[in-house]
C-alpha cells in the first residue's frame, strides 16, 4: 500500500530495501534518544525480514515503510505503525543528511492520514521529552502531548470520535 506526498512515497518495506538504507541508519547519532548503536547490516536484513514477515500476534499488525525521497529516488528513513483494533502506535526516523527538511514531518502526518482513513481511531507516539525535533513531528502529524510516561518518553496521541 503505497502513500504519495508531495515530495514522498511511502514503500512498503522489503528487506531488500536494508542494501540501501543501511548507510542512511547506520549513524550513531540516530540513537541519541533512542538508546543502542546501529546496526550491523546483516542485524539490519534480519529486522526487515522479521518485520515483513508480520506480528506473530494475530491480533496485532506490523506496517512498515520506507521513505523514498522522489525527486532523488533515495531512501531516507521510515515509518511503521503497530496496529491492535483501532489503535496504532507510531514512529519514524529519518537520516541525519535529510532531517530539518520536513521530510519526517510530511511522512508522519501522511501515515497518520492513512492509518485514521482505514479505521484507527487513537495513534500514539513515545518521544523523548529532549527531543525537540521528534516532538515537533509528532504534532505536525496531529498528536497531542499528554501527561503519560512510557520507559521515559512522553506518550502522545490522537484520538478520534468514534
Amino acid at each position: 500500500m503505497l502513500i504519495r506526498t508531495e515530495r514522498l512515497e511511502l514503500l512498503p518495506l522489503e528487506v531488500e530495501h536494508a542494501a540501501r538504507l543501511h548507510g542512511v541508519l547506520d549513524d550513531p547519532g540516530l540513537h541519541t534518544f533512542i538508546g543502542g548503536e546501529p546496526e550491523s547490516y546483516q542485524a539490519l536484513v534480519e529486522r526487515y525480514r522479521r518485520w515483513s514477515a508480520g506480528s506473530p500476534d494475530p491480533a496485532e499488525r506490523w506496517l512498515n515503510w520506507v521513505i523514498r525521497l522522489g525527486a532523488e529516488d533515495r531512501l531516507i528513513g521510515t515509518v511503521q505503525a503497530t496496529v491492535r483494533g483501532a489503535e496504532a502506535e507510531v514512529a519514524w526516523v529519518v537520516g541525519a543528511d535529510w532531517q530539518g527538511r520536513g521530510y519526517a514531518r510530511e511522512a508522519a502526518r501522511a501515515l497518520v492520514e492513512r492509518l485514521t482513513a482505514t479505521g484507527v481511531r487513537t495513534v500514539v507516539a513515545h518521544v523523548h521529552p529532549e527531543h525537540h525535533a521528534s516532538a515537533a513531528v509528532a504534532a505536525a502529524a496531529g498528536l497531542a502531548v499528554t501527561d503519560r510516561w512510557e520507559d521515559g518518553e512522553r506518550r502522545w496521541e490522537l484520538v478520534l470520535p468514534g
